[in-house]
């Protein structure tokens, strides 16, 4: 099939800072009501880790996010975070001029960076990649229908990273771009069936039995919707592989986390967090 254009960087402008609020869109379909108010990303995530630890994002003085790291329960060291600039005269995403959640800024800079001693993916380092590397994520039974399906819903881009820390956890991150919000929302709930519960219409390469991850609860926020899952053959852990995804108007955001002895909840949860930020 035909890969994507690879478009020139877009010009630097003034940096956006963050919305104070996004605009509330109205639902589209059942697949919208689903996830309102039980997996949606808002401004702010508050967990419960076990023990009585939480942590939370929070917006800050618009424009930079935290990178949340600790000693005491095993947040990653991310780096400060900032919002890409958006060439001259295009608007931000769920505001009054662009309520459709058209994403201007370059999808590159739109990529979580990978956290401090993390090695990265030589092959995936925040640049422009192709439909056939996202779809090698998946088990090969399930790879050609991805493909076919990120053209006949007009995929126009595919940015992502990768790395992998010290304690062997492996991390990736794909941002989708598609021509609409409404051909992302279609290829993420009818390919990938991605909206909740205990199936997905593809599955992850390596992966068995999939959950859904009760331990993630975010705040309703109408643009931004977030779907996580964990893969276990006991039932009840330890989970070697987490896998997320992230609706933001033309923007799907695929976050992988595997790791053979079992991934931890909290980086992962961190992880998507602030990717679903720099998406919102």
């Amino acid at each position: 099939m035909t890969e994507p254009q690879i478009p020139q960087p877009e010009t630097p402008g003034v940096p956006e800072p963050l919305p104070e609020s996004a605009e509330t869109a109205p639902p589209r379909d059942r697949r919208v009501l689903r996830a309102v108010g039980r997996w949606s990303l808002a401004v702010a995530v508050c967990l419960g880790l076990g023990a009585g630890t939480a942590y939370g994002v929070t917006t800050l003085d618009r424009g930079d996010l935290p990178g949340l790291a600790t000693e005491s329960d095993g947040r990653w060291d991310y780096p400060k975070l900032s919002l890409p600039a958006l060439p001259k005269g295009t608007p931000r995403p769920f505001s009054k001029q662009s309520e459709e959640g058209i994403h201007h800024a370059d999808l590159r800079k739109l990529v979580l960076p990978a956290p401090a001693g993390a090695r990265q993916d030589p092959k995936l380092t925040g640049g422009w990649t192709t439909p056939q590397r996202f779809a090698s994520e998946y088990v090969k039974d399930d790879r050609a229908d991805i493909e076919l399906a990120l053209a006949d819903y007009g995929l126009r881009h595919v940015a992502a990273r990768g790395w992998s820390m010290p304690d062997g956890t492996e991390s990736r991150v794909y941002l989708l771009r598609f021509g609409s919000a409404e051909a992302a929302d279609d290829f993420n709930s009818v390919t990938l069936d991605a909206t909740g519960g205990n199936s997905l219409e593809v599955t992850l390469d390596g992966t068995t039995r999939l959950q859904e991850d009760h331990d993630w609860h975010g705040a309703a926020k109408s643009s931004v919707y977030s779907y996580l899952y964990r893969e276990t053959e006991s039932g009840d852990g330890p989970y070697p592989s987490r896998q997320g995804y992230v609706l933001s108007g033309d923007t799907l955001a695929v976050i992988i986390h595997k790791r053979k002895d079992g991934t931890a909840v909290v980086p992962f949860h961190q992880t998507a967090a602030l990717q679903s930020q720099l998406l919102s």
